[in-house]
């Protein structure tokens, strides 16, 4: 599995040695065209960090039911999923019968302040945190983490724009303030039934999703040929893949690969800190100028984070649907 998801040293390009960018947009290239997913070491996140976000992610799990439950996620996705809570629905991949996920999750973004003027107006997506009571550190610990990966992932953009032979700063005004979101994970042990699994196979949502690696395997990739490789958790790296924003806006040039959360061993807890990167929630995506052609013409109209987001939640999360009034969609983070 190694040799097939290939690792990029983002460590000469941060640095800003000669040559650096075009050769690893070159690397980065290769693996949006071909795997959809990348390994990166090299990113300047210390491991410190990465594991206090580990930690929060236990405590914040080991509360009581009722006290994140108190939490439970709104119509901006905010807040708390109970463990069953999401069925894969929004996705290119469709395999079967649909079961729930064998996971509780906790969503958090960027935290704004109570008197900022999206806040005040409740522009969706765009809602305050919910916050757990009495669990020290845990609010000054996601907000690092979550400031850091942004700050990696801004600063990947140039690398993207190569790869897809725009100039280095075309993304800059599209993540400007940049939607995100940071997912707390916990698949606890688990009996799955046939066909059931802690994610189901599914394509994320995001333009680019930063997954921190954990000691406890259970990521599966699917290759083009459709069958099921392990994703290796490699020490002191991220593992990366493109979403369908990226898919969309590149005209389907970059892939947005299928993967899957086996379901927890029976004896074992398993954390997952993925960190879902997107554009401004109300830029404009078009596509892109070098992904279109009269004879490869685009695929979507244009879009937004926002208008995009409203149809994925209100497939994907009940709980979404039930703050939305029972909305259904039509056709996750």
């Amino acid at each position: 599995m190694q040799s097939e998801i290939p690792i990029l040293d983002l460590g000469d390009f941060l640095a800003g040695k000669p040559g650096a960018a075009e050769a690893t947009a070159k690397e980065l290239q290769h693996a949006a065209l071909n795997v959809g997913f990348f390994f990166i070491k090299g990113h300047g996140v210390a491991q410190d960090l990465i594991d206090a976000t580990f930690d929060a992610s236990r405590q914040f799990h080991d509360l009581p039911d009722a006290q994140k439950i108190a939490l439970k996620a709104n119509e901006h996705n905010i807040g708390y999923m109970a463990y069953g809570a999401s069925v894969s629905r929004a996705s290119q991949v469709y395999e079967g019968e649909r079961k729930a996920n064998l996971v509780s999750a906790y969503f958090l973004k960027r935290d704004l302040p109570a008197d900022h003027p999206d806040i005040v107006n409740n522009k969706r997506f765009r809602g305050a945190n919910q916050w757990p009571e009495n669990l020290g550190g845990f609010r000054d610990t996601a907000n690092a983490y979550m400031n850091a990966l942004e700050a990696l992932a801004k600063s990947m953009l140039p690398l993207y724009a190569r790869a897809l032979d725009l100039d280095p700063d075309f993304f800059a005004e599209g993540f400007r303030e940049p939607q995100y979101t940071l997912r707390l994970s916990h698949y606890p042990p688990a009996e799955a039934e046939d066909n059931q699994f802690g994610l189901a196979p599914h394509t994320d949502s995001s333009f680019l999703t930063l997954l921190a690696q954990n000691k406890v395997e259970g990521l599966q990739v699917r290759r083009a040929n459709g069958t099921w490789i392990d994703a290796p958790a490699l020490p002191g790296t991220f593992l990366v893949n493109s979403g369908d924003m990226l898919r969309r806006w590149t005209n389907h040039r970059f892939l947005s690969t299928p993967h899957r959360a086996k379901a927890s061993a029976p004896d074992r807890d398993r954390y997952a800190i993925p960190f879902f990167f997107d554009a401004h929630a109300d830029y404009v995506q078009e596509c892109l100028p070098t992904c279109q052609s009269a004879d490869n013409p685009p695929r979507y109209e244009p879009t937004t984070y926002t208008d995009y987001m409203l149809w994925f939640a209100r497939k994907n999360y009940a709980h979404f649907r039930d703050a939305e009034g029972g909305l259904e969609g039509e056709a996750a983070e």
